[in-house]
């Protein structure tokens, strides 16, 4: 690592960013409830020497640092956290509760680490600030909300966020990968993450007496069918070589033991690559249920009701030539032993809305590791600081290698 960009990274990680990362830690909220969360980012990167924008796309952050005449770089981090009740032994470990979309009480937890990427972020700041004359444009440091109902992005992009920061030249986005030895950065060329599509399936029947089955349409027995058909899907619709996924995740149908009742309420996701394999298990789905809806005699007022949700994602595609350029970048700064590649991902991720501009926006978005535990697990608990100075000096470097002022 270079001498200036070491004594930056190594200075902004300290005891005061430390129990930044701890106190958001402790004080999770779920998707589209990140109003505590966003206050603590943005006065933190404003504290940091950076002008604010907040409010963005519900409670989305936008701060602008700038050195001179340049290009602009976005770098994003998300805040919002999981309905996980934490089970760690940490002294600082959540005991907050939110209020779920359905208007359960449930329990709040940094599960997935965005806890650790505002704090890699705010580090980023005060970091860029302290090699202020090395570089030359404008940073546009990103709080995204909602990343895990995939529309926190999508959502700032719609309430204008370029129209109020600028459209960035590039944008960049880390993510923690337990998988991986601590602190090692991993890069993706091209396709970085799955697209994915939730769906509501409403199995009706005709309810009745459990004593008389025969006096009904069995949206249960139809459901199970649907659970088992849908399987075929992916092993009897896909070329082999060609990846999809299809889950159904919740079943829910039925109050009491001796009554069948009249609908069954299915929860599936779906993942994919390409909009050909979407397309064929959207039709796959829909085609069965009302296949197998007809085959048990239901009427045709009382056919499977099929709803597309709001908490879809595109595949998130890298831009290739300039997951290159950072990667040589971060190799510079942290050296070859601490950088490798990794293929695509089936989990998936809304930063590609960032690039959804005209024209488009160049992407990189990486993985930085934890050195273990998993993630979504209530006893998620990495060492933070060895995270968080690899997230601010990849950041960095990053930023240094495309502003840079030759």
């Amino acid at each position: 690592m270079t001498p200036p960009l070491a004594r930056a990274a190594a200075g902004a990680v300290d005891d005061d960013l430390l129990e930044l990362y701890r106190t958001l830690h402790a004080h999770p909220e779920l998707s589209g409830r990140e109003a505590g969360t966003a206050q603590r980012l943005a006065d933190a990167l404003e504290t940091a020497g950076c002008r604010v924008h907040r409010g963005i796309g519900g409670h989305g952050v936008a701060a602008v640092l700038e050195d001179g005449a340049g290009p602009t770089l976005l770098v994003r981090a998300d805040m919002d956290a999981l309905p996980v009740e934490e089970a760690t032994d940490l002294p600082y470990a959540s005991r907050a509760t939110g209020t779920d979309p359905n208007g359960n009480e449930v329990p709040v937890m940094h599960a997935c680490g965005h806890d650790l990427h505002m704090a890699a972020l705010v580090g980023f700041a005060r970091a860029m600030q302290a090699l202020r004359g090395s570089w030359h444009g404008r940073l546009v440091l990103v709080g995204q909300p909602s990343e895990e109902r995939v529309s926190g992005a999508a959502a700032m992009m719609a309430d204008g966020l370029y129209a109020r920061v600028g459209r960035p030249d590039w944008a960049i986005a880390l993510h923690v990968l337990p998988e991986q030895p601590e602190g090692k950065v991993l890069f993706i060329e091209g396709t970085a993450s799955a697209g994915a599509e939730s769906i509501d399936l409403l199995v009706r029947g005709l309810g009745g007496h459990a004593a008389h089955p025969d006096q009904t349409v069995d949206p249960v027995l139809l459901a199970a069918g649907c659970v088992i058909g849908f399987q075929g899907i992916v092993s009897r619709s896909l070329d082999p070589q060609t990846f999809g996924v299809l889950t159904v995740a919740m079943i829910h149908g039925g109050v009491k033991h001796n009554a069948i009742p009249d609908e069954v309420r299915l929860g599936l996701n779906i993942r994919f690559f390409d909009d050909d394999v979407r397309a064929r298990l959207l039709d796959g789905i829909e085609r069965i249920a009302a296949g197998l809806a007809q085959a048990a005699g239901v009427p045709e007022d009382r056919m499977p009701v099929f709803t597309l949700l709001d908490e879809s994602a595109r595949p998130l595609v890298n831009d290739p030539a300039l997951v290159r350029r950072v990667r040589a970048a971060v190799e510079a700064a942290l050296g070859t032993e601490r950088v490798g590649s990794l293929g695509p991902s089936s989990g998936s991720e809304d930063f590609g809305a960032f690039g959804t501009a005209d024209p488009a926006v160049p992407l990189c978005y990486f993985r930085i590791g934890t050195g273990g535990g998993r993630l979504h697990s209530p006893t998620f608990a990495p060492d933070p600081k060895p995270v968080i100075e690899a997230g601010v000096t990849a950041f960095a470097a990053a930023a240094l290698e495309l502003l840079r002022k030759d």
